[in-house]
């Protein structure tokens, strides 16, 4: 990650031609919010001088304390690559601060490194994440609406000409390098319309960074495509929905703390104290990686996505798959996670289950090496199986009990997203579905 100073930046925007600057933040729902100034207004922003009403934002506060001010991470500074044309906009991604000058505790990234400082009490300097997030393209109508029309019929790995995205595929690349994004891998996934685009790990909180900055990008140029892209976790009946694969991985200094090449599947104690503690809390921070109805969706059987709390080494169906890369590169991949979620709230819970493990010295169970959707439910209950939420209700209702998570999302966040997420539920659960109609209308 570049390091800045306001002189550095002050320097850039002049020879860049840059005439806007956004000082983008996540709300408790994982939108990014931003308010965008006049470069005439840089330095302000650079003295964290930028206030806005947080009591407009979904999660934030209430309407009489609402001055909140934007705090720009310098190194996050970068220029939108699609914006030359007028004069050129640039970003900061921000924390958020109290008029008083302390964090507010309602700030998703300020939780996140909340986290991250209780994990390097215990002598863990680094917390590492490589997402995978998924995606559909759908065309636009003439009013530039979405549809649910894909462009095109490709499968998994899938090339041109069966893989028309292949081009909004390749702009969003580019488009991501250039914006200095380290591009791993980029395809075609199994279901129509669906893509996926790896970029290297970091730390937890550039990570996360990255994710948002990931959907912004994907968003703009497959508009310019006259294409929709959804993160939307299962956006089609019958086929694989979208997930957010999560490479996670503790370090010490140099040391990737999960590796011991001495250790059953070269794995060490404290990666096994994590696996036990992310498997011991999966049911509980559901509600956190898997934030809407439509997450449970895609939490089915038969479409790759686990419903099952368990670990292998070796099949695709459990929770936690175990990497085969070791050495430095070694990882856990937690799979439930879907684009969806608040990537700072996902990791500061997925962290707090793995630190969990690791106090209290937790085993995980054996790996489960055989296909889980394959088994019986007294098969699984015999192995200590047990499912995943199967509704948002019931991830609330898990999530509402657990400490070890209501600490990990701070008081305020945890109440603010608990109603939220309990209104959006409400909301469903009431509303008359299509499905409905079309199953009861005639027969009744």
């Amino acid at each position: 990650m570049a390091k800045y100073t306001k002189e550095d930046i002050i320097r850039i925007v002049q020879e860049e031609n840059v005439k806007y600057i956004r000082l983008q933040f996540t709300d408790i729902l994982g939108t990014i919010k931003n308010v965008e100034i006049p470069i005439s207004q840089l330095q302000k922003a650079l003295d964290n001088k930028i206030m806005f009403d947080g009591s407009s934002i979904e999660g934030f506060v209430r309407i009489e304390e609402s001055d909140m001010y934007l705090y720009p991470d310098l190194d996050t500074f970068v220029i939108f690559p699609w914006t030359a044309e007028k004069g050129k906009v640039a970003r900061f991604i921000c924390d958020i601060y109290n008029p008083d000058g302390t964090p507010f505790e309602g700030c998703p990234r300020y939780n996140l490194k909340r986290m991250l400082k209780e994990m390097e009490a215990l002598g863990f300097t680094a917390f590492n994440l490589g997402p995978e997030p998924e995606f559909f393209l759908f065309k636009l109508d003439d009013k530039g609406n979405p549809t649910l029309e894909l462009n095109d019929n490709g499968g998994y790995f899938d090339l041109a000409p069966t893989d028309l995205g292949e081009n909004c595929r390749r702009d969003i690349v580019l488009e991501l390098e250039e914006m200095g994004f380290e591009i791993e891998a980029s395809h075609h996934e199994v279901a129509p319309g669906q893509h996926e685009i790896d970029f290297k790990y970091a730390n937890a909180v550039k990570a996360c960074d990255d994710i948002q900055t990931f959907k912004l990008v994907v968003k703009t140029v497959a508009r310019k495509h006259g294409l929709h892209a959804t993160f939307m976790p299962k956006p089609l009946f019958g086929v694989n929905g979208s997930g957010m694969h999560c490479n996670l991985s503790l370090f010490k200094h140099n040391e990737n703390a999960f590796f011991d090449p001495n250790g059953d599947l070269q794995l060490s104690e404290v990666a096994r104290q994590f696996i036990a503690g992310v498997l011991k809390h999966a049911p509980n921070f559901t509600a956190v990686t898997n934030p809407t109805v439509n997450s449970y969706k895609r939490l089915v059987p038969g479409y790759e996505a686990p419903c099952y709390v368990a670990w292998s080494a070796r099949n695709r169906s459990p929770l936690i798959r175990i990497p085969a890369s070791r050495g430095m590169s070694t990882r856990i991949e937690v799979r439930s996670v879907d684009p969806a979620a608040n990537p700072y709230l996902a990791m500061a819970v997925l962290l707090a289950a793995g630190l969990d493990g690791i106090k209290n010295k937790l085993t995980p169970p054996d790996p489960v090496d055989r296909n889980i959707y394959v088994m019986t439910k007294e098969e699984r209950l015999e192995e200590g199986i047990v499912d995943l939420p199967s509704t948002l209700a019931e991830a609330l209702q898990n999530l509402k009990s657990d400490e070890v998570m209501i600490h990990a999302l701070g008081k305020h966040l945890f109440e603010h997203f608990v109603e939220a997420k309990e209104i959006e539920w409400d909301m469903f659960r009431t509303q008359v579905h299509p499905w409905e109609r079309d199953q009861y209308m005639a027969l009744y």
